[in-house]
């Protein structure tokens, strides 16, 4: 929905505030309260509706709202004194005076890549259907159609309409055939059959040319739990291809000459050494990004890769100028947004900027957009889930780090999602449980020096000494300047109990 209200439109579907013909950034919760004021047309809007809108219902004081409300305000061209647009009403709500009229969905497309030839395209295919009874003969096209609305949520990816592909249900058609016909790199197929009392189904992700298969998984079910093990195979379907078609992607990408990369293989090869969570694969990424924005200025997500290779270099700090490294996550982010406001990537990237200097409340507001954008987005939950344990609000971590452990199971970001759960659980008192998670995400790949300070803090708190100190030269072995003030400038937790717990251990076993 877009509402107008005078020179301010908000366009819902896009996330997006324009003010005089210019998009105007705002944070998550800003937006928020504009679209719950704007929705109501004039009406008087409740505080307690408001914190039920913005908040979803989570306590907040006066300040946060008057907060938000003066923002809200400062990007539309109000102010307190004027409230010529948002109007108090003291004791009781807020209200928008001046008409807001309502059209539908925007129908331009989002700002995006230039050409977008190198962009991964994908056909789902009806699945077959294998020995099943009568009035299941709707079942695999169904399916293919859920599975197909998932992956349009993945904005790197072409996705081709059921319109084209179902045209191939039941016909005797090779894959390479369908793949020329359909001008697409992947094909995703699958079969559904009975087995006694369950029902199986299996999916393959293959590229089209060479028939390879390049992921391929299998679901089983009680027969009476079918709606189960559809929303499971969609879910299992979507995050899988988040990470395995990026990988696939860069290993073709290796084959090419440099000259003859496009913007999409050049970001491709910079996930890959991006997540090789080291100093050099991340200066390696950013020359990728680099290089793909040279080839499409406008490649939204370049711009989002550079912020993240600028968050590593914050957080880790691999150089001496941890400010200017924040200040470009920020502003790449910031780009990225502008550019496809409904890239989660873009979401999740401006989230983990806010992240970087205390603004949890932000962070957690841009983290959540990520995860509405794309509600199978692992990375972005298990942020989410890090945000809430350094706010200690762990019984929100812990449900937001098991669905990112489900999403994801073997995610680039696995010792991050192991080490958010340990820390929950040292927040909790449950020092021996934590112990292990560490242990995990510490001997988990790419763990980097700050995980295993955290196997050395939880391992010291569960009397493990010997893993401890184990631990410790491992650490020293990662960074030999590794410290307590490293780690918590990465992890400003704020409970205060649980930070001089962690530092007590850290510091017994010496690192100070």
């Amino acid at each position: 929905m877009i509402y107008a209200c005078g020179d301010v439109v908000l366009d819902d579907g896009r996330f997006q505030l324009i003010r005089g013909g210019q998009p105007v950034q705002v944070e998550p919760q800003v937006f928020l309260v504009l679209r719950e004021l704007f929705q109501a047309q004039g009406r008087l809007v409740g505080k307690e509706e408001l914190v039920a809108a913005v908040w979803h219902g989570r306590a907040v004081s006066d300040a946060s709202i008057a907060s938000r409300i003066r923002a809200a305000r400062a990007a539309i061209g109000d102010d307190g004194a004027r409230q010529s647009i948002i109007s108090t009403v003291h004791g009781r709500g807020f209200r928008v005076l001046p008409p807001v009229a309502l059209s539908g969905s925007g129908s331009g497309p989002a700002i995006a890549l230039g050409d977008g030839n190198g962009k991964p395209s994908i056909a789902v295919l009806p699945f077959r259907a294998l020995g099943l009874g009568p009035g299941s003969e709707i079942l695999p096209e169904a399916l293919a159609h859920e599975i197909i609305r998932a992956l349009c949520r993945l904005r790197w990816l072409t996705v081709i309409s059921r319109g084209s592909s179902f045209r191939f249900a039941g016909h005797d058609t090779g894959l390479g055939q369908i793949g020329d016909m359909l001008s697409v790199r992947y094909l995703l197929t699958g079969a559904i059959e009975p087995e006694g009392r369950r029902i199986a189904l299996s999916v393959e992700l293959v590229e089209a040319a060479s028939g390879q298969i390049i992921w391929t998984d299998r679901l089983t079910r009680p027969i009476t739990e079918l709606a189960e093990l559809r929303h499971d195979i969609v879910i299992a379907t979507a995050s899988a291809l988040e990470v395995n078609l990026p990988l696939h992607e860069a290993r073709l990408a290796d084959t090419a000459e440099a000259s003859a990369l496009d913007a999409w293989a050049n970001y491709h090869l910079g996930l890959r050494q991006m997540f090789r969570f080291c100093a050099e694969g991340n200066q390696r990424a950013a020359g990728f990004f680099a290089r793909a924005l040279d080839l499409a200025p406008r490649f939204a997500r370049a711009h989002a890769g550079l912020s993240f290779t600028s968050f590593q270099d914050a957080f880790l700090q691999y150089g001496p100028d941890r400010a200017a490294a924040v200040r470009r996550a920020r502003s790449e982010a910031e780009l990225s947004h502008e550019l496809d406001p409904l890239d989660p990537f873009a979401a999740f990237t401006l989230g983990r900027s806010f992240w970087l200097t205390g603004d949890m409340e932000n962070a957690g507001g841009w983290l959540t957009r990520a995860t509405e954008l794309n509600p199978n987005y692992a990375q972005a939950y298990y942020s989410r889930a890090l945000t809430e344990v350094l706010e200690a609000e762990t019984g929100l971590a812990d449900s937001n780090i098991g669905h990112a452990l489900r999403l994801s199971p073997l995610d680039p970001l696995l010792y991050g999602m192991f080490g958010t759960r340990a820390l929950a659980l040292i927040q909790q008192g449950a020092d021996q449980a934590a112990a292990d998670w560490a242990d995990r995400a510490a001997t988990s790949p790419h763990a980097h020096f700050l995980i295993s300070m955290l196997a050395v803090a939880a391992n010291g708190l569960a009397g493990r000494e010997g893993r401890a100190r184990q631990w410790r030269r491992h650490t020293r072995m990662l960074r030999p300047d590794a410290s307590q003030q490293l780690f918590f400038k990465a992890f400003p937790l704020r409970d205060d109990m649980v930070r001089q717990r962690v530092a007590s251990s850290l510091r017994q076993y010496g690192l100070s």
